[in-house]
């Protein structure tokens, strides 16, 4: 392996088409506002870094992020790369991460917008994400440990498995299909419209109008708290534990709770068919 050690790279496609080779200790800043410094990399791992620049690893193969830290201008800074690994770094700036397959991130701090979108075969592990449009149309995620504060989460996703983790978002899941969460924790409003085969284990579920329009949604000792006008037009089997707010027009399936503070059968433009039991 090549080494790099302890430079500085202000300007445009500084390191181009690098290949083989360890990059530690170097600052990506400066005067000339350079872009795309490690575009059409091969193999390389990237040590103890900073990024201040525009698009630095863009078209990459084989790639390590280890201990390096990417500024809020350092605006979409991973894209169409594949086989890497981030781990115990900073990611900032919009659009992090874009059409990038099988990258693992680990114990690192992610804040960006529109972080994730249409990406392929992600491992995030025991890591922070605040972005307000997070994993757009994304497949195969594998999550666990994370802890999330965004919007429009995981839409139109598919194949996911989150573990562990703790989602504060709003209009999560929409459109998504083949989604397991277990032992979770998911705040927020209107979650999960119009999602297919979602399965929420052993998690506690917060926020109004959740779970409306889904086909095959599953929960499994589960929680619910501050849920009115759940499940609308839904084919549910839900395992409730303690109160529901409020149950509104559920389609098909069958709804065991503790109690439920209200029913609400009436005025609907389907057919119902679901069982609403007290245990």
């Amino acid at each position: 392996m090549n080494k790099i050690i302890g430079k500085i790279f202000p300007e445009e496609r500084a390191l181009y088409n690098v290949c083989d080779t360890i990059i530690e200790n170097c600052s990506f800043d400066g005067e000339e506002d350079g872009e795309s410094a490690l575009k059409e990399c091969k193999n390389i791992t990237v040590k103890n870094c900073f990024f201040n620049l525009r698009y630095p690893l863009w078209h990459d193969e084989g790639f390590v992020l280890d201990s390096c830290k990417q500024t809020q201008l350092c605006r979409a800074s991973l894209w169409y790369s594949h086989n890497g690994k981030i781990a115990n770094s900073e990611l900032g700036g919009i659009k992090a991460l874009r059409e990038c397959t099988n990258v693992t991130i680990e114990k690192s701090n992610i804040e960006s917008a529109e972080f994730g979108w249409k990406c392929k075969n992600i491992n995030i592990t025991d890591s922070s994400l605040s972005g307000e449009y997070a994993f757009f149309e994304s497949d195969s995620l594998n999550i666990e440990g994370l802890n999330f504060k965004g919007k429009y989460s995981f839409q139109y996703c598919s194949n996911v498995v989150i573990k562990n983790s703790i989602l504060n978002t709003k209009d999560a899941f929409w459109h998504a299909k083949n989604v397991v969460c277990e032992n979770c924790e998911v705040s927020g409003e209107y979650l999960a419209w119009y999602s297919e085969n979602l399965t929420f284990i052993n998690c506690k579920i917060k926020g109004t109008q959740p779970l409306c329009y889904c086909k095959n949604l599953k929960l499994i000792n589960c929680t619910m708290e501050n849920c009115d006008l759940s499940f609308e037009y839904s084919e549910v089997e839900a395992d409730i534990k303690g109160e529901i707010t409020s149950v509104k027009n559920p389609t098909s399936g069958k709804i065991v709770a503790d109690s439920y503070g209200e029913i609400i059968l009436s005025n609907s433009v389907k057919e119902l068919k679901a069982e609403i039991i007290k245990r």
